[in-house]
């Protein structure tokens, strides 16, 4: 019944801009958004819910918007009598058909796939589906992607040779990583993520790892 209602309260979505009108009925402020006069505002770009019983608004900033045969890594988050509800880093739902894997998957179960197919609604189609078994989510800005796979996968070959890591960039902005120096990799993406407007970032990146490796040693 939880669950129930939880999709019911959750079905409708609004797009709303700072300033706009989120709702004027009574009831639980949650965050992102302000009261004037009774009423409540949006003070953020974001997704509110009218049928829901907060009055909140998700901020759009940094979640990824899902696009056709793009490459994601995802977390089970839910079930339904015929689907996975998978949680991609978005604002909106995705879904994998049970018929469609070969495992059981269960609630925080890490996956890639490929996103077959975008709604109107932005809800998405999953395929190709890989399960991992261990290893862990790294987060990072969808916009900072490209920088992190670079030019035909010339940051991504660094990243792999230099610290033995497993890995699998999605373009939700989700890095799952497996074995090798996680603490070295998670050091070398977040250095990516502040310099990816610097020029030659590939030389910088792989003289850095050679660098903390070589302190390793000492």
């Amino acid at each position: 019944m939880e669950n129930e209602q939880m999709e019911k309260e959750t079905r409708r979505k609004k797009i709303v801009v700072p300033g706009e009108l989120v709702t004027e009925e009574r009831k639980r402020i949650g965050s992102h958004v302000f009261v004037d006069e009774g009423k409540v505002y949006a003070d953020s770009l974001g997704i509110s819910y009218p049928d829901s019983s907060t009055a909140s608004v998700v901020p759009l900033h940094g979640k990824y918007i899902p696009g056709r045969n793009d490459l994601i890594v995802g977390i089970i988050s839910n079930e339904t009598f015929n689907s996975y509800i998978v949680d991609i880093n978005s604002i909106y739902h995705s879904f994998i058909s049970k018929d469609s894997v070969r495992h059981e998957l269960k609630r925080g179960s890490i996956i890639s796939a490929i996103i077959q197919n975008v709604d109107e609604i932005n809800e998405a189609d999953l395929e190709d589906i890989r399960v991992f078994f261990g290893g862990e989510v790294i987060e990072v800005s969808p916009v900072k992607v490209p920088r992190i796979i670079g030019k035909n996968g010339s940051m991504l070959n660094v990243l792999k040779d230099n610290t033995g890591c497993n890995l699998i960039v999605g373009r939700n902005g989700w890095v799952w990583a497996k074995d090798g120096n996680l603490g070295l990799l998670v050091k070398a993406i977040r250095l990516i993520e502040r310099e990816s407007h610097l020029s030659d970032l590939t030389n910088k990146v792989e003289a850095f790892l050679k660098d903390e490796k070589g302190e390793t040693k000492k």
